[in-house]
This record gives structure tokens, C-alpha cells and sequence, in this order.
């Protein structure tokens, strides 16, 4: 434990070895291979396929990543963490990335000696129960047990959600997803309460998933954003660039059907987004088609929500707030120029 501890202070102070060594984009080329934290397994995020391929949204985010370093997106090295496990490993070396469901707070900004990206899935709790409980809002929980995962904000946000509604509860706590999953279809609590992406995914594992409901209420903000070590600050850029890339794509109409006929367009903008003008990739120490090879390996932004968690995938989430600020959302991302 004092070897965390000392471990995540210098990492937050910036004068660990791993946190101020500022050459994570060399050793990730030196190593072949880009060393990616995802979770044990969330079906549209990060799980294992049909074929033992690691997939989902915060896949994609890796493949896009490693596309943009090797020019192949399937250079990754994939590690399933629990959410107990997923900052040390981050603050230790053993991962160059994390991204994984994380939710983007202020204490883990500021004293885990982390950088969040900008959010890839914005995000807030939620409340699944079985139909036949006969419940229409979260205000009818009052003296429920509730399922929930340790380690995460999810604890947090339920003690002040029924607090504050002056209701009582029962809590029962897993280390694992799974094992929170087994818990709630064994009936050994009434609700099982996640980040609302979480419970549709979740909500797939069970017995037999339409016979439970997500309910309403979003009792909170969860900002899902991948995460660096500190004190590298171009790795920090490139990471968070990677996701701005495949955001400006999808609000510039540049698709995985499309790019080659985007290579040819007049507008400034699609230009220097694909390299055609500009130096902006070697300016984040890659390539200066660092976009197009995103777009190829992974689509942009919307292809890939839409293929990983939409209504075109089994967990049918619509957009939301996900949608690009130009649709009402608040994907926005910043300009390359």
C-alpha cells in the first residue's frame, strides 16, 4: 500500500519516473504495440466479440489511436481492468491508456496524477428494475435493495440520491459487473443501479432482458473520458486529438464511404483535417494523415456510437446529449488549424 501511495503522489506531483519520463508516444513505438485499459467486459463499450476481438466504443478509441501511431489499428494490447484496478494500473505503467468507462471527476483530475481527455460517452445514472415490480420513477424506491459496482461514483451518487430524497435503501455491492449482473438476476436485490449506458448493456446479459426497464430518472453527470498519466503532455495531446479527429470528422461529413472523394474537396476545413494542407500531425508527432487513418480504421465519431451502442447496434441508445453540438448535443470538438 505505501508503494501506491508514494506511486500515485508522484504521479500527481509530476516526479515518478513512469509520469515524467515524456516519451510514452516513444516507448509505445519501441514496444510495437499500444498497451490499452478496458473493462472485464461491457457489450457497445469494451468487450470481447463473436470472434474473441476486443470491440465497442472505447475499443474504437485504441484502434483509432494505434492506427494514427503505426498505421494499423490492430496494434493494441488489450488489458480487462476492474474498476478497482484501473487507476493503479494507469499510474504504474502497465497501461498507456486508460479507456474504459471512467467518469471524469475533480478528485481524480487532481490528486490521482491523471489527465482525462475530452468525454467520449456523456453519461448519467440510472435505475434498471424488473417490470413486474410495477415502478414508473426511482421516486417509488424507498426501502428497495439496489445493486451497484465498489469502487466507482456509482456508490457515491445513490447515498446522495436517497438521502436526499429522504428514502432508505439497502445496499449490496460487487467488485465485478458480473457479478453485480448475477446478483440482480438471481433476485438478490430488487434494483441495479449504473451509469444509464451501463444498464443497457448491461440489461443484455440477463435471463430474459426485456423483461426489465431502464427507468427515467438521470440522477447525475458522468462524463466518460479516456485517460493519461501526467507529465507527458504530447502524449496527452495525441490521445486527446485522436478523439477530436474522429468528432470533427462526423461534423464535417467525412465518412469511411466518403474519404476518398473528401481527399479532393475545396473546403479549408475537410483540407486540414486530412493532411492536405498543413503540418497539424506532425505538429502531435505523427503523420499528417493521422485522420484519414483514423476514419479508415474506425469511421468517424457517429459511425463508430452507431455500429458500438445506437439503434442500429443491440443496445439501441439513441444519441442524446451525445450528439454533435450543431444537433443539439454536446460532442464538440476543436478545430484543426
Amino acid at each position: 500500500m505505501k508503494k501506491f501511495v508514494a506511486l500515485a503522489f508522484g504521479a500527481a506531483v509530476g516526479i515518478s519516473a513512469t509520469a515524467a519520463s515524456a516519451a510514452t508516444l516513444d516507448d509505445v513505438k519501441s514496444r510495437g504495440e499500444l498497451h490499452c485499459g478496458v473493462t472485464t467486459g461491457l457489450p457497445g463499450f469494451s468487450a470481447p466479440n463473436d470472434k474473441g476481438q476486443w470491440a465497442g466504443l472505447d475499443v474504437d478509441l485504441c484502434r483509432a489511436l494505434s492506427a494514427v501511431i503505426f498505421g494499423d489499428a490492430n496494434k493494441v494490447k488489450y488489458f480487462p481492468l476492474s474498476a478497482k484496478d484501473r487507476f493503479p494500473a494507469l499510474q504504474s505503467g502497465e497501461i498507456d491508456v486508460l479507456s474504459r468507462n471512467t467518469t471524469w471527476t475533480s478528485s481524480r483530475d487532481s490528486s490521482l496524477g491523471l489527465n482525462f481527455a475530452s468525454p467520449n460517452y456523456f453519461d448519467g445514472q440510472g435505475f434498471l428494475v424488473r417490470k413486474d415490480l410495477n415502478v414508473s420513477s426511482a421516486k417509488e424506491l424507498d426501502g428497495a435493495s439496489v445493486c451497484t459496482q465498489t469502487g466507482t461514483t456509482t456508490e457515491l451518487n445513490m447515498a446522495d440520491y436517497f438521502r436526499s430524497n429522504n428514502m432508505k435503501y439497502e445496499p449490496v455491492a460487487f467488485e465485478s459487473n458480473d457479478a453485480v449482473v448475477q446478483a440482480y438476476d438471481a433476485g438478490r436485490c430488487e434494483v441495479l443501479t449504473s451509469d444509464a449506458s451501463q444498464l443497457y448493456s448491461l440489461r443484455l446479459k440477463l435471463a430474459n432482458s426485456e423483461d426489465h426497464v431502464v427507468l427515467p430518472e438521470i440522477i447525475s453527470k458522468e462524463p466518460l473520458a479516456p485517460a493519461v498519466r501526467h507529465g507527458d503532455d504530447q502524449w496527452f495531446d495525441l490521445v486527446k486529438w485522436t478523439l477530436y479527429g474522429m468528432i470533427n470528422a462526423e461534423e464535417l461529413g467525412v465518412t469511411q464511404a466518403n474519404l476518398e472523394e473528401m481527399k479532393k474537396s475545396d473546403n479549408p476545413d475537410v483540407k486540414r483535417l486530412l493532411g492536405v494542407d498543413g503540418n497539424f500531425g506532425e505538429q502531435l508527432g505523427v503523420s499528417n494523415d493521422w485522420v484519414v487513418r483514423i476514419v479508415t480504421a474506425v469511421g468517424n465519431y457517429g459511425e463508430s456510437f452507431e455500429r458500438n451502442v445506437g439503434t442500429g447496434s443491440p443496445l439501441k441508445i439513441e444519441r442524446g446529449l451525445n450528439k454533435l453540438w450543431t444537433q443539439g448535443g454536446l460532442q464538440y470538438a476543436m478545430p484543426v488549424r
